[in-house]
């Protein structure tokens, strides 16, 4: 039995940790270690049971915490080579405390096989995550992407849990109080997908074997959790499709709550 733990999501932060019998990962590890390692005790989770760390991209809310979680436990870091040379150069990588590691595709770790995808975002080379079990069960995350590609619709096809980010409601957007430059780059194809985009995503998923959903990164100032999630619905539920039935459906907390995902 697989989970799957959002212990943070949003603009201050995301982690997400993945366990397979007695191992896990951690996917990001965008707050201080310190309350990385306060969320997997809150969610009784061993620290040592983490066989490695998965960097998305070089930005702070994703990558906050490695510095000081990998040097004190020894954690293995795998990103891409252009996030690890980002890493460097915010001299959040130690060579003798750590080590850091090109992520090639099927990297095999804990048990599980994880793969890559690129990602459509302002920084250099970031990507979004398959991992899949032993038993051959898959859980794809995307977040930090302005659009959906070709390449991103094939990763996340035939996945069991998708982590989807629903970072925004257009309209909010456009009318709050971000400035121009800001609005224009979130609304850019390498800013972050809306409400809206994610949404016309979800029915496609769920015909092809998707069965949990969780809506991922939302802007606190542009949306909230029953817009994303009323806008979703309405998608789905045009093709059909039933909650608790066909899907099960959540939001990811900012801070996480002790929920978490079987599959």
């Amino acid at each position: 039995m697989a989970k799957v733990y959002p212990l943070f999501s949003g603009s201050k932060g995301n982690c997400y940790c993945i366990t397979s019998g007695s191992n896990s990962i951690l996917i990001d590890v965008g707050r201080s270690a310190r309350q990385i390692e306060q969320s997997l005790k809150d969610n009784n989770i061993d620290i040592l049971s983490i066989k490695g760390i998965f960097i998305t991209h070089e930005h702070t809310d994703h990558m906050k915490g490695v510095r000081v979680l990998a040097s004190k436990y020894r954690f293995p870091v795998y990103a891409t080579q252009g996030t690890l040379s980002e890493l460097d150069k915010m001299h959040q990588l130690v060579p003798d405390k750590f080590k850091s590691h090109i992520i090639t595709d099927g990297t095999e770790i804990a048990g599980m096989t994880v793969r890559t995808f690129k990602t459509s975002h302002d920084c250099h080379e970031s990507v979004g995550y398959t991992v899949e079990t032993a038993n051959q069960r898959k859980v794809t995350l995307v977040t930090d992407t302005g659009c959906i590609t070709n390449d991103i619709r094939q990763s996340l096809r035939g996945s069991d849990v998708v982590i989807i980010e629903s970072n925004h409601d257009v309209n909010m957007l456009l009318n709050g109080r971000y400035p121009y430059s800001l609005k224009r780059r979130i609304l850019s194809n390498y800013g972050h997908i809306s409400n809206d985009t994610c949404s016309k995503l979800l029915p496609d998923l769920v015909k092809e074997g998707t069965s949990r959903i969780v809506l991922a990164h939302l802007s606190k100032e542009n949306n909230f959790p029953q817009l994303a999630l009323q806008s979703a619905r309405y998608s789905l539920q045009k093709e059909n499709m039933k909650e608790n039935i066909d899907y099960t459906m959540t939001v990811a907390k900012e801070i996480g709550d002790g929920s978490y995902i079987v599959f």
